[in-house]
């Protein structure tokens, strides 16, 4: 059994990226969530000027299983690859782990094949860094609420925004370098979010969510009423552009606050958010402006 250990340093001497190449772009037929843990995972050796040389020279594995790896195409790769690369690379083990696993359902994967791969590497127990951690547990809550309203059940919308935290954890030495950590997240998460949403002509499905309101009366035991200008309202706010339609979601459909609470969630400014209470008058309640 392979045991997690720290992550290997380059041989004395030797500068990395200096021979080589980088590898290809990732192939189209990789999954979703194969592609949501490829990404973090392609941009740490390209942050840090590798080529396939240095990643196969210090995982231990060819430079043709790298390279299939780190494109994502060919089978999907054992753990123990995997596992060898995010090591090289230093990243955290048990988000990749869960990401990996995800991503090998999402392949059609047989769970005795998943299960097997993974009690072949012993990992020891990790602590998320602190600052990752205050940030998530102040988004979580709102988070959740965004994608129940696309994703329509508990559990989808957990499962979502624990993959996006998975991400976000496994990225964390990047995110904290971009110029808008919050904003950097939460473009995380609706992109897990959509990505799994029902779709009508090429738009989110919000109709559905049209159930949750308190607009939706039940006159007689069994049948509910549904005004059909509500969901038509439904239907034009997923039509809005992106950036538009979370604020009016955040404060329509999840009852969020407009001044504070929807700017902090989204990584927004209070201005853009107090514009769309002017320039978007018929998606609001009174209580949302």
């Amino acid at each position: 059994m392979t045991r997690a250990t720290r992550t290997e340093q380059p041989p004395a001497g030797r500068t990395a990226g200096r021979r080589g190449r980088k590898p290809g772009p990732i192939s189209e037929t990789a999954g979703r969530t194969h592609r949501a843990w490829l990404e973090p995972v392609r941009d740490a050796v390209f942050s840090r000027g590798l080529t396939l040389d240095d990643v196969a020279d210090r995982s231990g594995f060819s430079k043709t299983r790298i390279s299939e790896l780190l494109r994502g195409n060919g089978y999907y790769p054992a753990w123990e690859i995997t596992f060898s690369v995010i090591r090289t690379l230093g990243l955290p083990v048990q988000p990749m782990r869960r990401l990996w696993s995800a991503a090998a359902r999402e392949a059609g994967k047989d769970p005795g094949w998943i299960r097997q791969c993974l009690q072949q590497v012993a990992c020891e127990p990790e602590t998320p860094p602190l600052p990752y951690q205050a940030f998530t547990e102040s988004v979580r809550a709102a988070y959740t609420s965004y994608a129940r309203a696309f994703l329509q059940t508990d559990e989808r919308a957990r499962s979502a925004v624990a993959e996006t935290f998975d991400v976000l954890w496994l990225s964390w030495g990047t995110a904290t370098g971009e110029e808008n950590l919050r904003r950097h997240a939460w473009r995380l998460l609706r992109a897990r979010v959509l990505a799994g949403a029902a779709r009508r002509d090429g738009h989110p499905d919000l109709r559905p969510a049209v159930f949750s309101t308190g607009e939706v009366h039940e006159s007689v035991p069994g049948h509910f009423v549904v005004l059909p200008d509500l969901v038509d309202l439904f239907d034009a706010i997923a039509r809005l552009p992106l950036d538009q339609m979370d604020v009016v979601v955040l404060a329509r459909l999840c009852g969020l606050d407009l001044a504070e609470t929807i700017p902090y969630v989204t990584g927004q400014t209070p201005a853009f958010c107090r514009s769309l209470a002017y320039r978007l008058h018929p998606f609001w309640t009174e209580t949302a402006r």
